[in-house]
């Protein structure tokens, strides 16, 4: 009889990497005081994608005996990015709220030198800020960030998923479980 494999269990390890990983990069940037670079956060996002593509052929060709449908990788997708989430919020709020609690003050002044630049009239510069002060909490961000983080890890497993599903011929091997 073939053992059920827990996509959530077997995934634990695979999100905590993901986790720690994205922890580590951020602790570079933080001490390089690169922590609000986006070009560096692209080039990340990228380096998280080929990561999450390996997680999850990895997973297929441990657990699921080399074959995956496009819903079990999904599936299998979005539990390592809900851990590796929940690490990496944890830590940003501990970052904006323990650790330095100048960064959100230079967020807010680059938000407002993004609108300089962009030739936005002083009187909705003000306004604008106004409202990033209320915003810009650690517990907001913690919100924020949780749920952004879920969503465009959906959609990167959505697409990732498309390149490790592997489903076998149903006439010649046994269909996957």
């Amino acid at each position: 009889m073939e053992e059920k494999v827990s996509v959530w269990k077997s995934n634990l390890t695979n999100g905590i990497i993901l986790g720690l990983i994205s922890i580590v990069y951020t602790l570079v940037l933080y001490f390089l005081d690169m922590t609000f670079n986006k070009t560096l956060g692209y080039i990340f996002m990228i380096v998280q994608i080929g990561i999450l593509f390996y997680m999850l052929k990895s997973y297929r060709d441990t657990y699921l005996h080399g074959y995956m449908t496009y819903g079990q990788s999904l599936g299998a997708g979005v539990v390592i990015i809900l851990y590796s989430t929940i690490l990496t919020t944890i830590f940003s709020y501990i970052l904006y709220k323990f650790i330095d609690t100048g960064l959100t003050a230079k967020l807010l002044a680059i938000t407002e030198e993004g609108m300089v630049k962009k030739g936005v009239p002083q009187a909705q510069i003000d306004a604008g800020m106004a409202v990033s002060k209320k915003m810009l909490t650690p517990e907001f961000m913690l919100i924020t960030g949780f749920l952004a983080s879920m969503f465009f890890g959906t959609i990167v497993s959505l697409l990732v998923s498309i390149f490790t599903r592997k489903e076998g011929n149903p006439l010649v091997e046994p269909p996957v479980k």
